[in-house]
């Protein structure tokens, strides 16, 4: 029964692809085809949840061998990467829970996406997520993981800016793809890492190696794919990115952030367990950012005033128990934990619009009086701790800055010593600076005539005086004294500005940083 592994990711992605180019072409469109886009959506994310439970089953019976390898993906010199899938374990029991959860939510959506512009993308984004989710729990080597990884943030990204035409819904989807994308820098280095030290990216070879890799080489490796999990799971520093996420229809923040998506970083810190249990300070991490994640999300919930808000800080709450759980060796808790949570998240996520209608007549309960008491913590709370500002002075705004600082060091510096022409959008800027040059030289010409005389002594006087005053105003000033004064000016002008870039932030950690490389060389 291992074979049903290579159906379990691929019927969605099928599915995926027949919506993607049936709309692409014309030949599903509308709203007559809207049928046909849900037909083809859940009927193969009802065979894959099919074929999901039948391996889980034949787990439970001992039928399968463990891992199914379907053939080789890469080989390069030392370095193979088979196309490869676990077949039992956790993660068939995860692919199973998923899979009967994406049934749900499909079957949800047809209703409640019905006539929105967007049925067809959202169905082709949900099966292609499906597809994704499935692969990232299934695959038997870091590599097909990062593909469902990275595959499952890009969906995140479109469901999140759903609704492109508003403003808001982009920057969200924006903000929160590059949060990710710092973890799958974490990602990235721990497969390269895992390769250098252990020769392989073999989830199954990777565990086994475990006991004879020295404790650094072990914290180092685990520490990087901790970092990619507290990303995709919205541990501090990186909780603020949930609340974000909410933008999105409601079936798919219930898919993406109630149900699936937020606990692939709890399932990659349980997939790598040998390897973690062999590194103490990645446990004591665990702990740590588990334990402050659950305080911080219990404490700003309490002032929430919309659901979905009250709920991401719910879910946040409770991944950070599962990651304090893993942290102290808990493991088959967190599992459990895992599996109960993706449960109830999904229900209360699906049923969040229609909370106010369930609740109608009941007093809410108002904020603790602990809590109000304390002025300090009600305002952090209200403003979320100000992550999201610390967050854009600490991390955005040095990177923009530097970004820029690059781009003026490429256009003045590298464009001009490669000799490329200037751009159009250069050339047009000099004109209108020149035809501006011009426009105030001819005002400054007009206000040498400071004089008018009457009579012939008159205009004598006059046409002296407009020849000295031309005589002082361009051979003097403008051939001896303005020259340099302009060059007094841009020196000026230069120390400034080098001054300024030197007390920059992002400048004097560069300087810090080169002075310690110095003091370590010698």
């Amino acid at each position: 029964m291992d074979y049903l592994a290579i159906f379990i990711p691929l019927l969605p992605f099928i599915a995926a692809a027949i919506i993607g180019f049936g709309h692409l072409f014309n030949q599903i469109s509308g709203q007559q085809g809207e049928a046909i886009s849900a037909e083809i959506a859940k009927n193969a994310i009802y065979l894959s949840c099919v074929a999901s439970i039948a391996l889980l089953v034949a787990d439970w019976m001992g039928v399968n061998e463990g891992v199914l390898i379907a053939g080789k993906w890469l080989n390069s010199g030392d370095l193979v990467v088979e196309l490869n899938f676990i077949t039992t374990g956790f993660s068939v029991v995860l692919a199973a829970l998923f899979s009967i959860i994406l049934v749900v939510i499909t079957r949800f959506s047809t209703n409640y996406i019905h006539k929105e512009s967007g049925f067809h993308r959202f169905f082709f984004v949900l099966s292609l997520f499906s597809s994704s989710m499935l692969l990232l729990v299934l695959s038997g080597n870091a590599a097909g993981t990062f593909i469902g990884w990275e595959l499952a943030g890009l969906c995140s990204y479109l469901l999140i800016s759903f609704a492109y035409d508003r403003p808001i819904a982009g920057i969200n989807a924006t903000r929160v793809f590059v949060t990710n994308r710092i973890g799958d820098t974490g990602f990235i280095l721990g497969i390269a890492l895992s390769y250098y030290f252990g020769g392989t990216i073999d989830w199954t070879s990777l565990n086994n190696l475990a006991e004879s890799l020295t404790t650094p080489t072990v914290t180092v490796i685990s520490l990087c794919f901790v970092v990619a999990a507290m990303a995709k799971s919205a541990q501090l520093p990186f909780t603020p990115w949930l609340a974000r996420a909410m933008e999105g229809p409601t079936p798919s923040s219930a898919v993406f952030y109630g149900a699936v998506m937020i606990h692939a970083g709890v399932f990659l810190v349980i997939l790598l367990r040998p390897i973690i249990e062999q590194a103490p300070l990645t446990m004591g991490l665990l702990v740590v950012v588990g334990l402050f994640t659950a305080i911080y999300s219990v404490i700003v919930g309490l002032t929430q005033t919309d659901v979905k808000s009250s709920l991401c800080f719910a879910i946040s709450g409770q991944l950070g128990l599962m990651f304090l759980e893993c942290g102290l060796g808990l493991w088959e808790l967190a599992m459990w934990h895992l599996c109960a949570h993706a449960v109830v998240r999904s229900y209360q996520v699906l049923t969040a619009p229609s909370l106010l209608h369930y609740v109608h007549g009941n007093p809410m309960k108002p904020v603790s009086a602990a809590m109000a008491n304390k002025r300090w913590l009600y305002v952090a709370s209200l403003q979320r701790f100000w992550l999201d500002p610390i967050t854009d002075r600490t991390l955005v705004r040095p990177v923009n800055g530097l970004g820029y600082d690059l781009d003026r060091f490429d256009k003045n510096i590298i464009d001009r010593a490669m000799g490329d022409p200037a751009t159009s959008f250069t050339a047009i800027t000099s004109l209108t600076q020149f035809e501006k040059d011009t426009y105030k030289n001819r005002l400054a010409d007009m206000s040498v005539e400071f004089a008018r005389g009457k009579g012939i002594v008159g205009k004598l006087l006059e046409w002296v005086a407009n020849i000295m005053s031309w005589f002082e105003e361009r051979l003097v000033l403008r051939g001896i004294g303005m020259d340099m004064v302009e060059i007094g000016s841009k020196l000026g002008r230069a120390a400034i500005t080098f001054e300024q870039l030197i007390l920059k932030p992002r400048y004097l950690v560069l300087f810090v940083f080169i002075v310690l490389m110095l003091a370590a060389s010698i």
